[in-house]
Formats: structure tokens, C-alpha cells, sequence
């Protein structure tokens, strides 16, 4: 009788370095969503399946500006906010072999989905749930103590009115669309390995 893998063996698979390959004109892979989608989980696993480095974009310009995002925010605004996440993208997309999360809100900007569409060998994937499925991600998060603070989400009408305007953007930037609202982080990057290798 054939016995079916344990949930080690499974998780042990789905970890695993990955051997396939990816098409050759493909530098670098970004991951677009709303809140609550699993960019920087989806994207840290991927980049380890396929043996690249990985880049949160949000990490970057902090680092690049030397100081944080709310500090931008309280100290200078959004508008200065969105040009340095221009440069940081900007900065991001000179990387090869690098899988990118980007922030939530990070399309909103024309420059910002024109460096997306016009940078070659870039393949920008959307992980797309419905809201309710987002927030509730989200709130679970929200119980770690170092889980990142989401005040947007403190209006829970006015974040879902921000994520339908922003639902059209992350379609539009995106190659590849990928609904996670039934999968787990794992599952997630096991279908985005199949989609590559397809295309």
C-alpha cells in the first residue's frame, strides 16, 4: 500500500530550492496588492525558490532616506513621500535576479506604473483577494506585537473605498493576475513557479 507524504514531507517540498527555469529574458519579478495580500510573505518564499535575492521596496526607501515612512509622512508629507518611492522603485528595478514588493499604494502613481511596464525583463504579478479577505488577513497580523501598524484600516469603509480605487491599477501594471483568496503563502508561490515555467 502506497502511504500518502506527510505534512512535513509536503511542507519540506513546497520549500524546496526550485530547478526549474524561467524564461531567459525575466530579470526580476514585483509583487503588487492591496494590504493583507502577502507580498512581502509570498515574495521572500519565492526568491528563495528560485535562489534570488529579495527587496521590499518600502525597506528600501527607509534605508535610501535614513529614516522611516511615518516620519516622512508627519515630517514632510505624502507628496514627498511618493517622489522618494519613485526614486526608490526607480532604484529597485536596477537590481536583476530580485524579486520586489511593493507597497500598497505604490501604482497610484503614473511615473511609478510607467518605470513598471517600460523597465524590460520586469514581470509585475498582482495577488488579488477580495477586500473582506484582506482585512481579515490583516487583522489576524495585527495581534503579533511587531506586526507593522495599518491605521488606514482603523476606518474599515474608507479602506475598503481605497482598495476598489485602487483594484483597477494593480490590473493594469500587472502581467500576470493571481486570485490568493483560497490560498495559503505557500500555495501561492507554488502556482506563481507553475505559471513561470509556462510562460
Amino acid at each position: 500500500m502506497t502511504s500518502s507524504p506527510s505534512n512535513a514531507e509536503a511542507l519540506a517540498e513546497t520549500t524546496s530550492p526550485h530547478t526549474g527555469t524561467l524564461p531567459p529574458h525575466l530579470k526580476r519579478i514585483v509583487l503588487t496588492g492591496f494590504m493583507g495580500a502577502g507580498k512581502s510573505t509570498v515574495g521572500r518564499l519565492l526568491a528563495e525558490q528560485l535562489g534570488w535575492n529579495f527587496l521590499d521596496l518600502d525597506a528600501h526607501l527607509e534605508q535610501r532616506a535614513g529614516t522611516t515612512i511615518p516620519q516622512i509622512f508627519a515630517l514632510h508629507g505624502e507628496p514627498r513621500f511618493r517622489r522618494l518611492e519613485s526614486t526608490a522603485l526607480a532604484s529597485a528595478l536596477s537590481h536583476q535576479h530580485t524579486v520586489i514588493a511593493l507597497g500598497g499604494g505604490t501604482p497610484e502613481s503614473l511615473t511609478n506604473r510607467l518605470l513598471l511596464e517600460q523597465t524590460p525583463g520586469t514581470l509585475t504579478i498582482f495577488l488579488d483577494a477580495p477586500f473582506p479577505t484582506l482585512y481579515d488577513r490583516c487583522m489576524i497580523q495585527a495581534l503579533n506585537p511587531e506586526a507593522t501598524a495599518r491605521p488606514v484600516l482603523a476606518d474599515p469603509d474608507a479602506a475598503n473605498l481605497r482598495f476598489a480605487a485602487r483594484h483597477p491599477l494593480y490590473l493594469r501594471v500587472a502581467g500576470l493576475t493571481l486570485d490568493t483568496a483560497d490560498l495559503t503563502p505557500h500555495q501561492t508561490v507554488r502556482t506563481l513557479l507553475d505559471n513561470l515555467k509556462k510562460s
